[in-house]
């Protein structure tokens, strides 16, 4: 069933694939080179050795590699992770940039995730990357979070089809103000904060 959904999506979402109607040079960019890059980094390898094989929420190896080039392009300071996983994707995300600071909450209590994400959000001052990953709170981690992001800021969004209230929520955000530009590519969202650009909502055939 995941693998003909996989197919009927990549069918739907064909004229997607390599940039095709992008005009931004930036946006071209990200999308041609960062996301869809296919040479192997060197900690790839290591990476995949050290996975986890516990049954817990987690992304296709395919993804946390698309996770370790975003960090690997933006460079942040500062990592929020939130979610309960089987602890890939952090991993991948330290990986692509050792010295940056990093904040892990698991995502399942909402009182107490909210209160020691606020706590660590006012520590740090801001943020550069937010992962909100397997966590029913997404709505709310999002919200807390916003006050801390700046035009330099990138928020992955991850399972942004997995039910029809994510679904709704995620196209929301397409429409919201606050968010400058998005990629939709399925099993990941993508937000970015640039305040100067247009508008621009894409969609990313990255199955």
């Amino acid at each position: 069933m995941l693998l003909a959904r996989r197919i009927w999506n990549w069918c739907r979402r064909f004229r997607y694939r390599c940039g095709y109607g992008v005009h931004s040079p930036s946006d071209f960019f990200l999308i041609t080179s960062v996301m869809y890059e296919g040479l192997p980094y060197y900690a790839y390898k290591p990476l995949k050795a050290a996975s986890s094989t516990k049954s817990l929420p987690h992304y296709r190896e395919r993804i946390n590699k698309l996770l370790f080039r975003l960090v690997n392009y933006f460079h942040p300071a500062s990592l929020v992770d939130v979610g309960q996983g089987n602890g890939d994707a952090l991993r991948y995300m330290r990986e692509a940039r050792p010295s940056m600071a990093v904040v892990a909450l698991e995502g399942l209590d909402k009182d107490n995730t909210l209160l020691r994400l606020k706590k660590e959000l006012a520590r740090l001052g801001k943020v550069d990357f937010l992962h909100i990953g397997f966590t029913p709170y997404y709505k709310e981690v999002f919200e807390v979070a916003l006050p801390y992001l700046h035009e330099g800021s990138c928020v992955v969004v991850g399972d942004i089809y997995a039910s029809a209230e994510r679904e709704a929520w995620w196209k929301e955000r397409t429409t919201d103000e606050r968010v400058v530009i998005t990629f939709d590519l399925y099993d990941i969202g993508l937000m970015l904060f640039e305040g100067k650009r247009f508008k621009q909502n894409y969609k990313v055939n990255f199955f």
